[in-house]
């Protein structure tokens, strides 16, 4: 019989409960119990919801209170020695958890947290593991063990959901030169996974998955070999009736096909909406007895499946493996998705029918696994509705826009470039914004106090009329921009407190878009967002953001930048339509954008930041997709940027991701000024630039904004030292990582104040 499963779970809860509960234990007002307690009623809220659902093997373990490959480190006794964790203390504690993940300052410690980056090409964040030559591993969490504990009290049939070794050891960093972390650490962490895994045997676990994502990179002969070697050893610790998956996602397994169909597993799970190439590697050979778990329901959009075409696939996919020996699945975890549509009101009624969350998928899963137990006449019912909404969706009209399709197909390749090369603009800059040497700056946003969110809702609800929030809100900026001129900043911005969500508030006022009132995603630990969901052609009705940055540059005579979210950013950090390339839905955020920047400039302001964080995100797994994939997304952002003067100053911001791989394209963006992550990441960044050169504005970020620590002038300084022994002084701007929504005032002034202070007195030692 074929067999209903999943990969994994929405962890945040119905009503964003784990957020709540985490920021009140940082605050000091839950108790570490009280937080397990939360934790322990969201686990069992989603046990009891995939098996309502009818799903017949649930994973357990993939809930995490901030990162799952966080707890794998965890798990492995893997902390930094600058978190003073006590190695002989049983399990790794919650306090030191959190401050690998957040940093801790008090006194007699003072450590900066885990450097985080991009979950492959996804919107989540992960806390990169730290190997060091002498680092001792041990087993240091009981986790999957409570976990499949919780699992069985359940009365479900658990899979536990472990971070892969193999993708554990290639997801993190060697803090030593020299240091190959697979090859030096690889038998160390195999001695803790074969004792968890013995652990879990006697337990009773009948299935454990062991993810392994990094198999859809591309893979050398000898990380191959280590696959090999790290199921082995697996194999020879389990006992009982425990059988293992190996689990990937995101893409093709491509040249990793023949090592892992011939590991010493039960169970493999396959890609088959992102990995089209899957499909032929399982037709030319399947290994007789192994279980194919197919992930065929979409986990990283929010689209109903065609559930039809879905079923072909998988009726091919039963005559080739057998009935016995398949599992229907979404083709990753539904962390990606937010949790349930039921949750909604008031949506759009002709798009809603086009949607499914975590919990709808459920039921697309097991529908299709009804559909070829029973019969496709079982669930016909279902079937029908699913048809007749993917049809009704192809027909819409406000899918096609001919005004903009005429407008993208009329493009020419002087729209996507500035009128003069850099030097001859960044002489007409200079002279129009007269700033210091090493000018300081932030990213754009100021802390999102609760006064402030408090404002936006009672606007939004109308219990504030246009003009009282209107004034409420420029009151802030005013405030603001008198604290950046108080402080010393050389380039002001308004704040951003009129804006929920950096791509968010720009979809509320782009045609196309559809938004959620509770589809969160899990972006790291207690930070979500509410991605928009772009479901029809792009354009803009009216300006979004001149009359907030005309207001604050009114209050000061220095410079303040106008502030937008660059076009690739919006695409990759939405639900973005599947009826048309990715490309050409970009072009026609571009156009929108190309239209504000023009208007921010017609308005009087001189510098417009035009952020593309998501830009290295969304870069393909597979280095031979990469050449084109920059070609149009770099592309795109030049079409928004183009249309402005010389003397008009374009920004852009980057952070957290692996920028030695794009820094071509980097500069092809053809900004004048880049603000990029560099302090949480070692100053890495640097290496990057002392290789390939930079040659224009750019402003590697000086302390690290996802931490309430507050790092000294010294060691800003330093930093700020550090950047001028590979760049020219002349191209260096001073600023942090990212935007400071997320802090709180006091530490955000006092970062702030140090920061001027640092670049004061390097710049004095410039002369």
């Amino acid at each position: 019989m074929i067999r209903s499963t999943n990969l994994g779970y929405p962890r945040i809860g119905a009503r964003r409960e784990l957020k709540r509960a985490l920021e009140a234990h940082w605050a000091g007002e839950l108790t570490a119990a009280a937080l397990g307690g939360v934790a322990d009623e969201l686990v069992s809220a989603g046990l009891a919801t995939q098996r309502q659902a009818g799903i017949d093997i649930i994973p357990v373990n993939d809930f995490s209170l901030y990162d799952h490959v966080l707890d794998a480190t965890a798990l492995l006794g893997a902390v930094p020695d600058r978190f003073h964790w006590d190695a002989q203390a049983a399990q790794v504690d919650l306090s030191t958890y959190f401050a690998m993940a957040r940093g801790v300052q008090r006194p007699g410690l003072d450590a900066p947290a885990l450097e985080m980056t991009k979950w492959f090409d996804t919107n989540y964040h992960y806390l990169v593991p730290e190997f060091v030559a002498d680092q001792r591993l041990r087993l240091a969490s009981d986790k999957p063990l409570r976990a499949l504990a919780a699992g069985q009290a359940a009365g479900v049939e658990a899979r536990v959901v472990l971070l892969g070794p193999l993708s554990y050891l290639l997801l993190g960093k060697a803090k030593v030169d020299g240091l190959d972390p697979l090859g030096h650490h690889l038998d160390a962490v195999l001695e803790v996974y074969a004792e968890v895994v013995r652990q879990l045997s006697r337990q009773g676990a009948r299935w454990i998955q062991f993810d392994e994502p990094c198999l859809v990179q591309d893979r050398t002969p000898p990380e191959l070999a280590a696959l090999r070697q790290s199921y082995a050893a697996l194999d020879r610790a389990r006992g009982g009736d425990t059988r293992f998956v190996v689990a990937t996602y995101f893409g093709d397994v491509d040249a990793a096909y023949e090592a892992l169909t011939g590991l010493p597993v039960e169970g493999i799970a396959l890609d088959f909406v992102r990995g089209a190439r899957n499909l032929a590697k399982v037709r030319a050979a399947w290994p007789r007895g192994k279980t194919l778990i197919a992930g065929v329901v979409d986990g990283r959009n929010v689209w109903i499946s065609d559930l039809r075409a879905r079923l072909h696939l998988l009726e091919e996919l039963t005559g080739t493996v057998g009935p016995d020996h398949l599992q229907v699945a979404p083709s990753c975890s539904l962390l990606h998705v937010p949790m349930d549509l039921k949750l909604e009101r008031g949506l759009d009624a002709e798009v809603r029918p086009w949607l499914a969350f975590a919990r709808q998928k459920l039921d697309e899963v097991v529908v299709l696994t009804r559909a070829l137990n029973e019969g496709a006449g079982a669930v016909a019912k279902a079937l029908d509705g699913n048809q007749e909404a993917m049809e009704r969706r192809r027909a819409s009209h406000r899918l096609h826009d001919p005004a903009v399709a005429e407008r993208v197909t009329s493009l020419r390749p002087r729209d996507f470039e500035r009128r003069n090369p850099y030097g001859v603009r960044r002489a007409a800059q200079a002279q129009r914004l007269g700033l210091p040497p090493l000018p300081t700056t932030t990213i754009g946003s100021f802390p999102q106090t609760a006064e402030v969110r408090q404002l936006r809702q009672q606007w939004r609800s109308e219990e504030l009329s246009d003009a009282a929030y209107t004034e409420a809100v420029e009151a802030e900026i005013r405030r603001t921009v008198g604290i950046q001129e108080e402080i010393g900043l050389d380039m002001l911005v308004h704040g951003e407190f009129e804006r929920n969500d950096m791509v968010e508030y720009f979809g509320e006022q782009l045609d196309g878009f559809l938004f959620t009132r509770h589809g969160w995603v899990q972006s790291y630990g207690s930070r979500y967002v509410k991605p928009p969901i772009l479901y029809g052609t792009v354009r803009r009705p009216s300006p979004m953001t001149v009359r907030w940055s005309a207001f604050a540059q009114g209050c000061s005579r220095r410079p303040v930048k106008g502030m937008l979210t660059g076009p690739v950013t919006i695409l990759q950090w939405s639900f973005v339509r599947d009826d048309q390339s990715r490309e050409r839905t970009c072009q026609e955020i571009a156009l929108a954008i190309r239209d504000e920047v023009c208007d921010l400039e017609r308005a009087g302001i001189a510098a417009i930041q035009i952020d593309e964080p998501a830009l290295r995100e969304g870069l393909p797994l597979r280095k031979r997709e990469w050449a084109e994939y920059l070609r149009w997304a770099t592309a795109a952002f030049r079409l928004s940027a183009a249309g402005v003067e010389d003397r008009t100053q374009i920004h852009t911001h980057m952070c957290y991701g692996e920028f030695a791989d794009i820094i071509d394209a980097i500069s092809s963006l053809d900004a004048d000024v880049i603000s990029i992550e560099n302090a949480r990441s070692g100053a890495e960044l640097l290496r990057v630039f002392r290789e390939h050169g930079y040659d224009k504005g750019i402003g590697p970020g000086v302390y690290d904004i996802h931490s309430p620590r507050v790092p000294s002038v010294g060691e800003m300084a330093g930093l700020l030292r550090d950047t001028l022994a590979v760049l020219q002084a002349e191209h260096v701007w001073v600023n942090p990582d990212c935007g400071l929504k997320t802090r709180g005032w006091p530490e955000t002034t006092a970062a702030l104040r140090n920061m001027v202070a640092a670049a004061q007195a390097v710049r004095a030692e410039l002369g």
